[in-house]
Order: structure tokens, then C-alpha cells, then sequence
């Protein structure tokens, strides 16, 4: 049975991600250990709120849950570039289009977002990733595209990736 409301997924949630099983990442035949977990869009808030409680649940389980939304990751890295000032001032005045393809070329999974988590991860000692913000950076930001980046980077630890709306996959389609 697929939980229906919040409180049922949370519980599902906790259940799955403290067990040993998927700790352990048993039973993926060498896969890769990302696992997406959809919800609707509308329910974006209830679900933010929903993943801080099961990291302090998950925490007090023993299970330590490294956090990386990727707005605010892609954010910082624009600053750090020093071109945040840049392309909110240049925003206004392009289209859709141009903007895209900018922050597309600044904030490339490949060379820049994975060497950023990379790093992140690096210094830290985690059981699971958990990967937020997927929303907010669509289209600029493919979340398949930093799934398939990512496997250089986070194969050795369980990865959640909290993803608005429905995540379908296809043998013909990717």
C-alpha cells in the first residue's frame, strides 16, 4: 500500500531509510544507491517540513543525514563566482531562453554543481544524502543530469532525492 497523506509517508520514510537493509544498501545488484522519492508540487511545503523531521528522527536513530538543497547550492556557487550581482541585475532585461542557457553554462552538474557537492561531502561523515531543491532549479538544473554527474561523486552512501512532481523512467527513454 502507497502512504496517502503526509504523517503515513513520513512514517514509511523513517521505516525504509533507518533500516538496515538500506543502510547497507543490500539487494542493488552493483546499482548505483540513488533513490527518488516524488511528491506532488503542491505539496512542497508540508513536504520540507516533513524531511527536517526525519532528519531529527534519522539523527536520533544514529543515522547522520548530510542535507544539500540544490537552490541554495547553485546560489552559492554564483557568489562565489563572484556573478550572482550579475545575473540578478541581467534577469530583468534577457528572456527566458537566454537565461536559461547562462545558468545552464554557470551551473553545470558536471563542473561545477558534483565538484561543489563533492567537496561538501568530503568533510563530512554521513549515512545518507539527502538532495533538495530539485524544483527550484528546474529547468536550469536537469535532476537527471546531476544524478548521472553524481555517480563519480556519492555512490558509496544511500542518496534520497526529494522530487516535485512525478519521476517516471523508461527502458526506451531514460
Amino acid at each position: 500500500m502507497i502512504p496517502k497523506t503526509l504523517p503515513e509517508q513520513e512514517e514509511h520514510l523513517f521505516k525504509v531509510l533507518s533500516g538496515r537493509r538500506f543502510l547497507q544498501m543490500e539487494g542493488l545488484s552493483n546499482e548505483v544507491p540513488f533513490f527518488i522519492c516524488p511528491y506532488p508540487a503542491e505539496e512542497a511545503v508540508g513536504i520540507e517540513a516533513m524531511r527536517a523531521s526525519l532528519v531529527k528522527q534519522l539523527g536520533n536513530r544514529g543515522v547522520r543525514v548530510v542535507e544539500i538543497n540544490l537552490y541554495d547550492l547553485s546560489v552559492a556557487l554564483l557568489r562565489e563566482r563572484g556573478i550572482w550581482d550579475d545575473v540578478l541585475a541581467a534577469e530583468p532585461g534577457i528572456g527566458k531562453d537566454e537565461l536559461k542557457e547562462l545558468l545552464q553554462g554557470v551551473l553545470d552538474p558536471e563542473t561545477h554543481l558534483i565538484p561543489k557537492i563533492g567537496a561538501l561531502l568530503a568533510g563530512q561523515e554521513f549515512d545518507v544524502l539527502f538532495l533538495s531543491g530539485v524544483g527550484e532549479v528546474y529547468p536550469y538544473i536537469r535532476s537527471h543530469n546531476v544524478l548521472n554527474n553524481l555517480r563519480s561523486t556519492a555512490k558509496e552512501k544511500p542518496t534520497v532525492m526529494f522530487f516535485p512532481g512525478k519521476y517516471t523512467q523508461s527502458l526506451d527513454t531514460g
